[in-house]
């Protein structure tokens, strides 16, 4: 074939997908393996590395197969992740030392709170731009250290590797014991002002810095696939962290730029260019890191990019950005179905919603399990309020369509709080963004335009994407971003009046859903 094409690996939580996409941004095909899911006690959430190999080796192969692509067809592969995914294995012989600790798994709780009362909580936001918590890598890596005083030993002499799921995906493709700042930086060990791992830190954890990657940039050749793999080496060039690639997929890479990805969750992410330190209990984090003033010149045999230092920052340019997560969206959505039978598919919520013409004064709070940013309260809990005797399944419906739309709202204002600008428009992905009265409930409740993409796979063409630049499909990002086109934009229509009652109304409800748990 003489098309060339970019191949996204897209290893997610619970499934693995190869993606292809042409030079115009285009998906072309797809391939997608489900593997299991390990609950060995009640908190804790494992993966086998060999199954996030394994199967996102034999996705690639099926898509190469179906395509009919040889390796030379390939120009190169982007790799992204599900993030803080905490994986230690043998430099040596590549035999994983456990099983992966998934970022969902909450058995170092304890350690974090020790942390925070020994007040080490601002050293951390200060450097790393989290908050102290299980959900992040550092106290996960320090738990497989102290298991076993082999292992630690074994790390000591630099006999192990660390590294989150594309560090191990790139070593099993290459050998390469490598990462890159998006994913580094949801470690709780990477200093996002100077881009490197932060030796305090390192000490604070007890972790010898022997086992960590080398962190090369976002976008570049950062190393090839083992020739017997494919038939050929392949270049790899791309790597980014699930919700960052999914912000660069969507072309948010101005300052001030905003994505919203509606999942179980949602996360939302704003370019801001710069570190922004939040105020509001949002998370800073490292977007990714572009090469400058390089030669986009394709090459038959480009060179690899040397790793990330000091002396290389100035030659690079990196976009931090401002996260905020949602605990409940689709989620809310689920519990209508599953736990309330209101709805037999999820698809059913937007026909019922939009039978009645508002939530007859029903609010829904679906804090489940807490809430998340910029609340931070584990203790809050769902809460329906307002209910009459002339409430029906519909008004439930709408109210939990709703309840999502204003829970993103929160983060929005506190973003816009942060990073001292207004927020545009909002760019939306993921599988709820599909639902017409979400989306434009959403674009009233926030006053601004809110953009649906053609292309709603965001997380596998941003990889792509940062693959692309490094062997010259485009020239910059702003060449790039002109690929990105708009679906179905949907625009305000509800009075300032009527929306400032709305949010009042909200957070009327969120002081009563707030602390319902703490004590019981």
């Amino acid at each position: 074939m003489s098309e060339k094409f970019l191949l996204a690996l897209d290893q997610g939580t619970t499934s693995s997908r190869a993606v292809l996409f042409d030079r115009e941004g285009r998906m072309r095909h797809i391939a997608q393996q489900e593997f299991r899911q390990l609950f060995p006690q009640p908190g804790w959430v494992e993966h086998d590395p060999y199954d996030l190999w394994h199967s996102q080796w034999t996705v690639t192969r099926q898509l190469m197969r179906e395509q009919h692509l040889a390796p030379g067809d390939i120009a190169a592969i982007g790799i992204t992740n599900q993030r803080e995914t905490t994986l230690l294995w043998d430099r040596k012989t590549g035999e994983p030392v456990s099983n992966a600790i998934v970022w969902q798994d909450r058995r170092t709780a304890g350690a974090c709170d020790l942390l925070r009362e020994q007040g080490k909580a601002e050293l951390i936001r200060q450097k790393t731009g989290l908050v102290i918590d299980a959900y992040f890598s550092a106290t996960k890596l320090r738990w497989l250290l102290d298991q076993d005083p082999v292992i630690r030993e074994r790390a000591e002499r630099g006999e192990l590797a660390f590294g989150t799921v594309d560090s191990w995906l790139i070593f099993k493709l290459s050998g390469a014991h490598l990462t890159d700042p998006s994913n580094a930086s949801r470690t709780m060990l990477f200093n996002v002002h100077t881009l490197c791992w932060d030796d305090e830190l390192l000490e604070l954890f007890d972790i010898p810095s022997a086992i960590l990657p080398t962190v090369v940039p976002s976008s570049g050749i950062a190393a090839r696939t083992d020739a017997s793999l494919f038939g050929a080496a392949i270049p790899i060039a791309g790597i980014a962290g699930d919700q960052q690639a999914a912000t660069f997929g969507q072309a948010c890479v101005q300052r001030g730029m905003v994505k919203a990805t509606y999942g179980t969750g949602c996360f939302i992410l704003m370019n801001t260019g710069a570190p922004v330190v939040s105020r509001n209990q949002l998370l800073t984090t490292v977007g990714w890191t572009l090469q400058r003033n390089t030669d986009l010149t394709p090459q038959l045999t480009p060179q690899p990019t040397p790793p990330l230092t000091p002396q290389l920052a100035p030659q690079l340019t990196t976009d931090h950005l401002l996260e905020g997560s949602v605990f409940a969206a689709g989620a809310a959505v689920q519990w209508l179905r599953d736990g309330l039978g209101l709805i037999r598919t999820a698809a059913d919520i937007e026909p019922l919603a939009a039978s009645v013409p508002d939530t007859g004064g029903v609010v829904f709070v679906p804090a489940f399990s807490g809430l998340g940013a910029p609340h931070w309260d584990p203790y809050a809990r769902g809460t329906l309020v307002g209910i009459s005797r002339g409430t029906g399944a519909a008004h439930i419906a709408r109210a939990a369509l709703e309840g999502i739309a204003l829970q993103n709202a929160d983060v929005m204002q506190a973003m816009q709080a942060d990073a001292g600008m207004p927020i545009r428009e909002l760019r939306v992905d993921g599988g709820a963004s599909r639902n017409d009265l979400l989306m434009q409930f959403q674009s009233d409740i926030l006053g601004v335009p809110v953009l649906r993409p053609k292309i709603t796979e965001t997380t596998a063409l941003g990889a792509a994407s940062l693959a692309g630049l490094a062997v010259g499909f485009w020239e910059d990002e702003t060449a790039l971003a002109e690929h990105w086109q708009c679906e179905k934009q949907f625009e305000p229509r509800m009075s300032d009046d009527e929306r400032q009652t709305r949010l009042t109304r909200w957070q009327e409800a969120i002081t009563r859903a707030t602390g319902w748990a703490k004590d019981h």
